[in-house]
């Protein structure tokens, strides 16, 4: 099974997802007029705004929150040593070079999402990749197939990869059992996630800011320390990403091929952009101004806060620790553990195992939102069905403490590469859209008015619309 899972991870993303992630990338960089550069320095103002709470459904703030809950796990330490135990250092400059693309994918399918959102029975806003499918591209088929590649990826899969990682951490400081580590998260969860869409979002709002907060800080802390050494570091970094650190060992396609392909997966992982994830949660805000693109803006912050600021503070602490070279290990998050041991002491591994169950519990949490979600568009939200989703979800979680990382790693990045192509060829399908979204935006922000999206404009787009998902507000 392994081999299997390791021969189509490589078919995939060899060259299909690279090629596919990049152009994709490119293409709405383009197409939205670069805004991922032009909104850089809105981004503090357009997450000063994300607290305005707004009736009839969550706020911009509360959203990002649970999309970095989901973001924000074991591809942010366990991923990141990872990553550069396949690839070397360079894979972290590839990790940053996939971000920034992927800043335009994340705003096409946020804002699409936005856009085509619509209410559920108790008034909240749901949308996601397969709405924007279905009422978008008028075809529903494509919608049901990726809401159940979503349910078996965020229900299933992924939640293994984080109990997995946690376990391992808690184990190699603590000496705690694997199976009792699963077992308690499991039942954390189950407490967090019955509480509802609403629930999770309070919750995430508080955890998820002071755990990013505690982790970025620490990694500074030890950066600043060993300051001397950074240069040499970051040297070391571009020198690897483009083979020059190989080049007289006659190994520069390989090095730089690994360094890309670990890079662009783990960033991927770790920041979804393009995936088709985020959007579950960016369509249940009430975005404030009222437009698709400024939850597309919103939620590009994430991309760059999961990848540029808190998966570089782990790739500083494994390559400060002189883990920049390959090696055949594949357990990651003890690789990070011993990397904090090296630098500060003893008490390393336990503060990274600390940090670990924050991040994986609030990735489970915010996981298992993301797949109900997608019962409501496949209209199995009963109580049953909604039972039977929250017992495998808690199951993974058990087994997935339990089970041999390389197997868990492998099924992640296979399901992982199908969401996306499903999803990447959907928001490529409807870059006329995001293309209107973006300018209509920029135009209004060029006139110095509050941007509120008139479906009026555009009739060909208004009549795909859900009915009052975008009742016009008054402009202020």
């Amino acid at each position: 099974m392994p081999d299997f899972l390791s021969f189509i991870s490589e078919i995939l993303w060899g060259s299909v997802m690279i090629y596919l992630l990049l152009g994709c990338g490119l293409w709405f960089t383009w197409r939205t007029g670069y805004i991922q550069f032009r909104y850089i320095r809105q981004f503090s103002k357009s997450l000063k705004r994300s607290l305005t709470p707004r009736e009839g459904g969550l706020t911009s703030f509360q959203v990002l929150c649970i999309s970095l809950a989901a973001r924000v796990g074991s591809g942010n330490l366990a991923g990141v040593a990872l990553a550069i135990t396949v690839g070397g250092p360079g894979a972290v400059f590839w990790m940053w070079v996939a971000a920034i693309i992927g800043m335009a994918s994340s705003f096409a399918e946020c804002s699409l999402a936005q856009l085509y959102k619509e209410r559920d029975a108790s008034g909240q806003f749901r949308g996601g990749p397969a709405w924007y499918m279905s009422r978008g591209l008028g075809m529903r088929w494509m919608g049901v197939v990726f809401s159940l590649l979503l349910l078996l990826a965020y229900g299933l899969i992924f939640n293994t990869v984080q109990a997995n990682s946690t376990a391992h951490a808690l184990e190699y400081a603590f000496d705690i059992p694997k199976i009792v580590t699963g077992v308690v998260m499991a039942l954390l969860s189950l407490l967090v996630i019955m509480r509802g869409l609403r629930g999770v979002a309070k919750f995430s709002q508080w955890l998820v800011p002071f755990m990013g907060m505690l982790w970025v800080v620490a990694c500074l802390l030890i950066t600043l320390w060993h300051i001397v050494e950074l240069p040499a570091i970051l040297e070391m970094i571009i020198r690897s990403a483009f083979g020059w650190q190989e080049a007289a060992a006659g190994a520069v396609g390989y090095s730089v091929s690994q360094a890309i392909t670990s890079g662009f997966q783990r960033s991927m992982f770790s920041n979804e952009a393009g995936m088709g994830s985020t959007p579950n949660a960016a369509a249940s805000a009430s975005s404030f101004p009222p437009h698709p693109a400024a939850q597309g803006i919103v939620q590009m912050i994430g991309v760059l806060i999961d990848t540029i600021v808190i998966c570089s503070a782990s790739a500083m602490v494994v390559l400060l620790a002189g883990h920049g070279t390959k090696t055949t290990s594949y357990d990651g998050i003890q690789l990070i553990q011993h990397a904090m041991n090296v630098l500060v002491g003893e008490w390393g591994a336990s503060f990274v195992a600390f940090v670990m169950m924050l991040f994986a519990f609030t990735s489970i949490v915010a996981n298992y939102v993301y797949a109900e979600n997608n019962l409501i568009f496949l209209r199995c939200n009963k109580p049953w069905a909604i039972w039977l989703l929250r017992i495998g979800t808690l199951l993974m979680v058990v087994a997935g403490s339990l089970l041999n990382l390389p197997v868990v790693w492998q099924m992640a990045d296979v399901i992982m590469a199908l969401m996306a192509m499903t999803n990447l060829t959907a928001i490529l399908l409807l870059s006329p859209v995001v293309r209107i979204i973006a300018i209509d935006y920029l135009r209004q922000r060029k006139l110095g008015v509050t941007p509120v999206f008139d479906p009026d404009y555009y009739p060909e787009i208004a009549q795909q619309l859900a009915p009052e998902s975008w009742d016009q507000p008054p402009r202020q």
